[in-house]
């Protein structure tokens, strides 16, 4: 029972779609594009399109009605100008590279120029220099009041201290 639901659904949405939105391009009967509504796009994985890329002009309507008798007949020129009132590229055009990595490239590269200039910039004129306290000499007086205090003599750094000989336990 859904699928018959379905199909008259599918038939309002058409009828509606062909009044509003599509104009003279014809819904072919098969083909449901690439989420089953009116639209054109030229995708590799849903070859045929839901609509037609063109309206339908007079030449285009005469070879359609060409094209329902023999194909030998139609030259190839009409056969290209019938394929292209229904798609506007071929497959081979629109899967050749367009060369858009290049430009996602060069503004990666931009925008991560951009970031190292402003951490430069805020490393030089927003952040204040380092405490003296980091320096190596006060380092080594931090380090050395620490073991005079014996601070964490189990486990910590002055565990590691040999307070008899004066130097690091080996």
């Amino acid at each position: 029972m859904l699928g018959v639901a379905h199909f008259f659904q599918l038939h309002i949405v058409r009828e509606v779609l062909h009044l509003v939105g599509v104009g003279g391009r014809k819904w072919l009967e098969d083909c449901y594009g690439y989420n089953g509504q009116a639209n054109y796009a030229d995708r590799a994985e849903f070859p045929l399109p839901a609509i037609r890329w063109k309206e339908p002009t007079p030449d285009i309507t005469a070879l359609r009605e060409k094209e329902k008798g023999d194909w030998r007949k139609l030259s190839i020129e009409e056969k290209k100008a019938l394929y292209r009132a229904s798609f506007r590229q071929t497959f081979s055009e629109f899967k050749a590279p367009t060369g858009e990595w290049k430009s996602i490239f060069g503004y990666s590269l931009f925008f991560a120029s951009l970031g190292l200039w402003l951490f430069i910039g805020m490393k030089l004129f927003v952040y204040s220099p380092l405490p003296e306290s980091f320096d190596e000499d006060h380092k080594r007086a931090q380090l050395k009041r620490m073991l005079d205090l014996r601070v964490n003599p189990i486990f910590g750094i002055s565990s590691e201290w040999d307070y008899e000989k004066n130097d690091w336990k080996k």
